[in-house]
């Protein structure tokens, strides 16, 4: 299959060049004009109107009233209950001691009160540890000994792995336990200081605490999801995630001009949030961008593909996606023409490689448009965007980055190389973290003077439009010949009967290793192992033809961020 779907591209497509959109969208006085700051000593360029910290966006969230923020199975939170719900948490984190500087662990599904405890530690200038819900009692430990959280507020589940470790937490002073009907001692109740989401409206109106934040300081700890060893803590600053609020709203006004449409008035949506809240994606990318613009987020207690349809059909969703596995289950699930989806506008993914043809799949079965997008928990989520027709016409790409951040791409000995070449990608700007929690080793060795590298291997189009080949780590070197694994995946992707799949090397005694595939096929389906090697042997270079495929009856293993445990699989092949 060939780059681009040129069939979905209207005429007269681009309107204009993504050069031209940025001078225009970036000018003194419009909207999205920039200004350089120093940065840790860096020249950055940042969004000049984007809010100073995150308690000036909490304010400004409150301006949307009675509008609904949140939506949970049948609870229905406005965003001024979710205010003051957060004034009056903040004000008793204080009462706890809690003081700027302090860290305060968040470990609970998505949850209403979620947002509300997040919001109660960054607006009083503490650091917000979101702790990845999936983790076992020992990794949550590990989470909190390493941040040195002081008080942690977790949900029933989360609690009962923590509590068998609680000796081991002396820095541990307070723990708030929500959606419990009895308590241990010596663990509170968030009921008991906020009541539950349904009274969050009549709450006393105290008002945010005041204190002094500056855009540099600290907001988060998120760890990264790191396949081996400990995970190490991203430090996240208040301008890491506003910039992300402009950063979103950029890359949307970009699309509407590439397509040469007027920029519309703001308007309010409704969107299905199904990854993870702890992640750098939803809470970064979409928590943020929701709350600045009084739009509806919609959470699930766990990801079901029908409960996502009657969600869909009855909220009039407009937006929703997750990782690309949940976009195939949506458009693979037999129930789904029993659904009105029509209110859909997008679906967009990130977090793990995609097929080409899910970006046709998409516009073809919802009429939607598609979206993705290159970031990582050490860039606070978006640093690329992709959709529309751009994402039509370049179905393999990340798309180009936001005007505020910079891409280059080195190789091993540190040369910048042209476009077209692939090496180690590299990205600045004002989304950036400070550097890793408590680990200047690993901070020297990852950020270098503004930069972070991503151990992505990728390269750039003459236009800025960003591919990734492969995580470094993950390129299959066959007898010195390298094999991107996302090459090999996308032509695997790209046969009818495959939705799921993951590439990963094999030891060979004189090769050094050999490309093998993992394979989850769509429902009524079959393929054998022998006619899938001869699809890629059709497509690619013998030598990428992976020369075992296994068969999973279920979706391949991810971590909570979405991204396929490639070490697990490895030890599939014996």
């Amino acid at each position: 299959m060939g780059e681009g779907f040129s069939d979905w591209i209207p005429a007269g497509w681009p309107a204009m060049s993504v050069a031209a959109v940025e001078a225009r969208l970036c000018a003194p006085g419009e909207r999205f004009e920039m200004e350089t700051v120093a940065i840790r000593g860096v020249p950055t360029r940042t969004w000049k109107h984007a809010p100073a910290n995150l308690a000036v966006l909490a304010r400004l969230a409150r301006t949307h009233g009675d509008a609904t923020f949140v939506i949970y199975e049948d609870e229905r939170v406005s965003y001024e209950a979710w205010f003051r719900a957060v004034a009056v948490l903040a004000r008793h984190l204080q009462s706890l001691g809690v003081t700027k500087g302090d860290r305060v662990a968040l470990a609970m599904r998505n949850l209403p009160e979620w947002p509300v405890a997040f919001f109660a530690a960054v607006t009083i200038g503490a650091i917000c540890v979101p702790l990845n819900a999936w983790w076992t009692g020992p990794e949550l430990a590990y989470g909190l000994t390493n941040s040195g959280s002081k008080v942690l507020v977790c949900d029933a589940e989360r609690l009962e792995r923590i509590l068998p470790h609680r000796d081991e937490l002396p820095d541990l002073a307070h723990v708030i336990v929500s959606r419990r009907e009895d308590q241990p001692a010596g663990i509170g109740a968030l009921e008991s200081v906020i009541g539950p989401s349904a009274v969050w409206g009549e709450l006393a109106d105290v008002g945010l605490p005041e204190v002094a934040i500056a855009p540099e300081d600290a907001a988060t700890i998120l760890y990264t999801s790191g396949t081996t060893g400990n995970p190490k803590g991203a430090l996240g600053t208040h301008r890491n995630f506003v910039t992300n609020i402009f950063s979103s709203a950029y890359a949307a006004a970009r699309q509407v001009l590439r397509r040469g449409d007027p920029l519309p008035e703001p308007e309010r949506k409704v969107l299905l949030t199904v990854i993870p809240l702890f992640h750098a994606t939803a809470c970064s990318a979409t928590l943020m961008g929701v709350l600045a613009a009084g739009h509806t987020m919609i959470l699930m207690y766990r990801w079901d593909a029908v409960k996502a349809f009657q969600i869909i059909e009855r909220e009039r969703v407009n937006a929703t996606g997750g990782v690309p596995t949940i976009a195939w289950q949506l458009i693979e699930h037999p129930d789904r023409t029993k659904y009105d989806l029509s209110s859909l506008e997008s679906v967009g993914y990130g977090g793990a490689p995609s097929a080409p043809e899910l970006v046709r799949k998409i516009r073809e079965v919802f009429g939607a448009l598609p979206g993705n997008g290159w970031g990582m928990t050490e860039t606070t989520a978006t640093v690329t965007t992709h959709s529309g027709e751009d994402y039509l016409n370049r179905p393999t790409s990340a798309g180009p980055p936001v005007a505020v951040a910079d891409l280059k791409v080195l190789d091993e000995q540190g040369r910048q190389l042209p476009p077209g070449e692939v090496g180690e990608l590299y990205a600045a700007g004002p989304m950036i973290v400070e550097g890793y929690w408590d680990n200047p080793e690993a901070t020297a060795a990852t950020f270098i003077d503004g930069w972070v590298r991503t151990g992505d291997l990728a390269y750039l189009d003459e236009e800025g439009f960003c591919f990734i080949a492969d995580r470094a780590k993950d390129m299959v070197i066959r007898g010195g010949e390298n094999i991107y694994s996302s090459e090999v995946e996308n032509v695997l992707y790209d046969h009818p009967a495959v939705m799921d799949v993951a590439v990963v090397g094999i030891p060979h005694h004189t090769l050094g290793e050999e490309p093998a595939a993992v394979v989850h096929l769509k429902p009524g389906t079959e393929v054998s192992e022998g006619e899938l090697r001869d699809w890629v042997r059709q497509r690619l270079a013998a030598f990428k033809v992976p020369v075992r495929i296994l068969f999973l009856p279920e979706t391949l293993p991810r971590n909570a961020n979405g991204k396929i445990l490639k070490k697990d699989l490895k030890a599939l092949f014996g």
